[in-house]
């Protein structure tokens, strides 16, 4: 199946290479229970028993929390190649929610299946572990992101963010990218309201940056806005090694 290999064998070889029997086993596993879910309703939620990984396929997810107010922070986004929570299978509930911000295509993996596609290979087991390092150091910027960074600095930011993610996972076309992030998502994401947020991307606009209308985001001045957001992409990680033959 090239569309499972193409978005998440790949992701993997870009932390470590991976031989092509390592990459045909990664690609079985993604394609062997494929499902659909339509926008913005969860794959997972809060409370739920763990059951599978997911894999992104197609279309992007949130990793969320929801007070019972109804107020909702965003703790991180998944795009086509992501996985959410190998280690999933230690707890008894999930402590966070899992939901939708477009259609999305993804897979489950179960947990024997999970444990015996990351024991079949060295390259595999360390590819999937340097894939959890480098979540954990995307959670630790955004962090960072709400603590530290006013308005104008968060939003460029998480706008470089996604965009360099886009990019290396070949989802993203000279400088634009997909970005169905609604200003609500992008407020829920940054810690401020989305009030605040439609000022900022005028400003952002105004400033010759970055424009974001019709689900796409193009970035108008690349430098400009890494140095508005303060933004190196090292926290990310990025190998990129060949896939091997």
């Amino acid at each position: 199946m090239p569309f499972a290999h193409c978005l998440f064998a790949e992701p993997l070889a870009s932390y470590l290479e991976l031989s092509a029997a390592d990459c045909k086993l990664v690609e079985e596993a993604a394609s062997r229970n494929v499902k659909m879910i339509g926008p913005r309703r969860d794959l997972v939620s809060e409370g739920d028993p763990p059951d599978s990984v997911k894999v992104v396929l197609e279309g992007w997810v949130a990793r969320y929390k929801q007070l019972r107010n109804g107020r909702r922070q965003i703790l991180s986004l998944l795009i086509p190649g992501d996985i959410s929570d190998s280690n999933v299978f230690v707890l008894d509930k999930m402590d966070h929610s899992l939901g939708s911000l477009t259609p999305v295509r993804y897979t489950e993996i179960g947990q024997a299946e999970f444990e015996a596609l990351a024991a079949s290979s060295p390259r595999i087991g360390k590819a999937l572990w340097w894939r959890e390092l480098v979540e954990i150091s995307i959670q630790r910027e955004w962090t960072t992101n709400i603590g530290q960074r006013n308005a104008y600095e968060r939003i460029a930011h998480l706008l470089c963010e996604t965009y360099w993610r886009m990019q290396v996972r070949g989802l993203a076309h000279g400088n634009t990218c997909d970005c169905p992030l609604t200003q609500t998502d992008i407020a829920d994401a940054t810690g401020l309201t989305p009030v605040h947020v439609n000022r900022t991307l005028q400003h952002l606009r105004g400033d010759g940056l970055v424009e974001l209308r019709a689900k796409r985001l193009r970035i108008t001045d690349p430098k400009g806005l890494q140095a508005a957001g303060m933004f190196s992409p090292s926290y990310l990680h990025p190998a990129a090694p060949p896939v091997a033959a």
